[in-house]
């Protein structure tokens, strides 16, 4: 194919490109070309891959045109695609399809051209082995394709005779020959690095989902295990009526609350919020929790309790978390109401006679500071109808969209519009408050309540 004029040439090699940007595109699609990016090698697979490049090599060969009296064409292009993306099966059985093709159109250049077809596939496909049989990448491929021309002109002065003429050939296609397979390889390299991209993005994504659903999972297993932790049902205590809620921001928190029967028919009550929040908060939440609860079996007092159960974690607090806590202690006999606060947010006491509720302050600092740290104790007498409340700071340092804290100010007016409800009907007020006061703004920190009314 002859052209008269500059416009003309440029038309059909665009037409060309566009061709090998479908063809491109179709054959790096298909299901055998994606099974050999995932390391899948099936005959089946191999068979039709040779097939789609041999095909694109006798393409190459009829869509050559004539530039300056000689012919420039992309039949080198199935083979070294093949060759480099699918390895020497496919490059090798490419290339030989290619080259009987243009082996049966005879000609003064049919052996050099037939040979170095035949190169182009198996030269790839050692490349595709020798780089742990992986496409090399668009510039590698770019190269490669110039140096495989190149090498096809050199082997066309080398067997072609006279050399005169073989010379005519080589000055005459050289350039447009080199600069065409180029352009191709460099569309193909392109499609085919963005298809291992994306189909590495996929695997990366899938993996991180994978990852995540267990990670779930786990956090799911942890949630029920720290839930179990807490009591499945509060002890009936003579004469007090009692309800407590626990709420995690995460899946798992720091807070905690128990009740603990003791010998003469007291009760231990303990609200505690460890710093931090998440998996380390909730580690950190057993270990106190099973510290505290195994001291308050032992028959001593609220602060030898207390003491001795912050001397344990104390020692063990490597990680610099720390644990607030109010612990106390019921006599239903007397309604004596025996406590510890260590550094945690004052219980309100909302006595039977109305008016504003008495905070139950701190006798000591936060556990886990200091091993030999001192506490008190206090010691109150409750009367019928008195109301404790123990929360944790997730309640009034709840915040709205406008960042505003819940504040301890609305839980006393929440609660002491309530406060002849039962404990469990009060504690559900208080949350829907703090629901509806946060609105979209999420939890941020864990919240815990505990309410103990005396009958």
């Amino acid at each position: 194919m002859a052209f008269e004029t500059f416009g003309d040439m440029f038309f059909v090699l665009l037409q060309m490109i566009c061709v090998i940007v479908v063809i491109a595109y179709l054959i790096t699609r298909t299901a055998s070309f994606t099974q050999v990016l995932d390391g899948i090698v099936t005959w089946k697979g191999q068979a039709t891959l040779i097939l789609l490049f041999g095909a694109l090599s006798i393409y190459g060969t009829e869509s050559g045109i004539t530039i300056l009296g000689a012919t420039a064409n992309v039949r080198d292009l199935g083979p070294m695609v093949g060759g480099l993306a699918c390895g020497p099966v496919v490059g090798l059985g490419a290339g030989l399809i290619g080259a009987a093709y243009r082996f049966s159109l005879g000609g003064f250049t049919a052996v050099p051209c037939a040979t170095a077809t035949i190169l182009a596939g198996l030269v790839g496909g050692a490349i595709f082995l020798a780089a742990g049989r992986k496409f090399i990448g668009m510039h590698g491929a770019v190269l490669f394709a110039v140096g495989m021309e190149v090498f096809h002109m050199g082997i066309t002065l080398v067997l072609c005779r006279p050399f005169e003429q073989a010379l005519g050939v080589v000055e005459g296609v050289a350039f447009p020959m080199i600069i065409a397979n180029a352009t191709g390889v460099f569309i193909f390299a392109f499609l085919i690095g963005n298809l291992i991209v994306e189909r590495q993005t996929k695997a990366e994504r899938d993996s991180y989902l994978s990852e995540l659903e267990r990670k779930k999972a786990e956090l799911h297993i942890a949630h029920d295990i720290q839930m179990s932790f807490l009591p499945e049902r509060l002890p009936e205590v003579p004469g007090f009526e009692l309800a407590a809620l626990s709420v995690p921001a995460k899946e798992v928190g720091g807070d905690f609350y128990d009740a603990i029967p003791l010998p003469g028919n007291r009760t231990a009550f303990v609200i505690a919020d460890v710093s931090g929040k998440g998996v380390p908060a909730a580690l950190f939440m057993a270990l106190s929790r099973t510290v505290l609860r195994a001291n308050a079996l032992v028959p001593r007092s609220a602060r030898e309790a207390v003491s001795e159960a912050n001397m344990l974690i104390a020692e063990d607090a490597k990680s610099g978390m720390f644990v607030t806590l109010f612990y106390a202690v019921v006599d239903p006999a007397t309604k004596m109401f025996t406590y510890v606060n260590a550094g945690h947010n004052p219980p309100l006491l909302f006595r039977s006679g109305g008016g504003g509720p008495a905070e139950l302050k701190g006798t000591g600092i936060i556990l886990g500071v200091m091993p030999e740290a001192d506490y008190r104790e206090e010691t109150l007498n409750l009367e019928s109808g008195d109301l404790i409340l123990f929360y944790t700071d997730g309640v009034t340092e709840a915040i709205n969209p406008d960042e505003e804290q819940f504040g301890e100010k609305r839980l006393i007016e929440t609660v002491t519009g309530c406060r002849n409800l039962p404990p469990a009907e009060i504690i559900g007020r208080i949350r829907d408050a703090v629901t509806e006061f946060s609105g979209d703004e999420p939890q941020f920190d864990d919240l815990t309540l505990m309410v103990l009314r005396v009958a």
